[in-house]
């Protein structure tokens, strides 16, 4: 599949769904962290995020669709499958940007398809989709010691950022819209070429 031209891998009718949590309450979390992508291109597009479809706060430019939706992490699939059928985008043309607890902190995967790897959001975005085939860009979270024994999980990844990981987690944000604009331009492959070292 890498062999083939540059032009056929691109999407065609693109769409960015940051995942994650509502409220301020989430606003800081590592769960968020799909969100604070989102933001970050939301500015960088200046094309804001701020008409409710769908059950998502969406941003439309003239070259993709930004979206958050608002259901809570769990039910993200709802919203992603409501505008993709609105707007008839195939599954292949929706990346799925979010946090991922088993990538050191700092670090990006992009990938083609593939399973949930346990993460819940994505798991309802396949459930929805009904397919796996749906790119995904997941950001790492966890500590370089990993989880102490006994963490609870669901505490962590709703915890926010210790003081000395937040400017790691704002360079993992600026790389993370860096990649999702490459894949917008440049498709899958030559992004995860570029970005998944």
């Amino acid at each position: 599949m890498n062999g083939g031209t540059e032009s056929a891998e691109l999407p065609r009718n693109p769409l960015i769904v940051g995942l994650g949590n509502p409220g301020r309450r989430y606003a800081d979390t590592r769960h968020n962290l799909g969100y604070r992508v989102i933001g970050e291109l939301s500015n960088r597009l200046s094309v804001p995020t701020n008409r409710l479809e769908c059950n998502a706060l969406i941003g439309d430019a003239d070259s993709v669709v930004l979206a958050l939706p608002q259901t809570f992490m769990n039910r993200s699939g709802y919203a992603v499958r409501c505008l993709a059928e609105r707007r008839d985008i195939d599954p292949g043309d929706i990346l799925v940007v979010y946090d991922e607890v088993s990538l050191e902190l700092g670090r990006i995967r992009l990938r083609a398809s593939g399973g949930a790897g346990g993460h819940r959001g994505m798991e309802s975005v396949i459930q929805n989709l009904r397919t796996e085939a749906v790119p995904r860009l997941r950001l790492g979270i966890l500590k370089g010691d990993g989880l102490e024994a006994g963490h609870d999980l669901s505490d962590f990844v709703l915890s926010p950022f210790e003081p000395d990981e937040r400017q790691m987690a704002e360079e993992l944000v600026v790389r993370a819209a860096d990649a999702c604009q490459s894949w917008l331009s440049e498709g899958t492959w030559s992004t995860m070429n570029r970005f998944n070292s």
